[in-house]
């Protein structure tokens, strides 16, 4: 009887177990945030994306308000457009609201944070973000500081 008892305990430690990789994984990748809130959709140009993906959050102040659609690269303007959506519960950034990429926690998930501006006018959908701040890439930095301290 004790060892039934003994199995069945060390059978629901497993599966708990089980359950909260499920769980971290799921978190870690960004699949348990698809969302299916309507929104509208706003463009914004950058010279460099590091590892941003589909599906990165859209933060202001911390507040996730929406995410990555799209991304492509424009071969007119020689930069990556990135499409995203924003959740119609934030329909007030201004035209003139800034985006920049930003890098997270300590597996490097980069995401957009929007600073809103001080217009009148609030960006509709289909709109270009116009102020925008590239990923700061960790090889650039080390780059010119390793061509600073070779001139020295």
């Amino acid at each position: 009887m004790t060892t039934r008892f003994m199995e069945i305990t060390v059978g629901l430690f497993v599966v708990m177990g089980a359950a909260a990789l499920f769980v971290l994984a799921m978190n870690v990748s960004n699949f348990g945030s698809l969302s299916s809130k309507e929104g509208y959709y706003l463009t914004a140009y950058f010279e460099n994306i590091g590892g941003l993906k589909v599906r990165s959050a859209i933060t202001v102040s911390g507040v996730r308000v929406g995410q990555v659609s799209d991304i492509v690269f424009d071969p007119e303007r020689l930069q990556a457009k990135v499409t995203i959506k924003i959740d119609n519960d934030h329909d007030y950034f201004t035209l003139d609201t800034a985006a920049s990429i930003y890098t997270a926690g300590l597996l490097g998930e980069q995401y957009i944070a929007l600073e809103p501006g001080a217009e009148d006018d609030t960006l509709t959908d289909g709109d270009e973000i116009e102020f925008t701040q590239s990923a700061v890439v960790l090889e650039e930095i080390i780059s010119k500081f390793i061509s600073n301290a070779s001139t020295s």
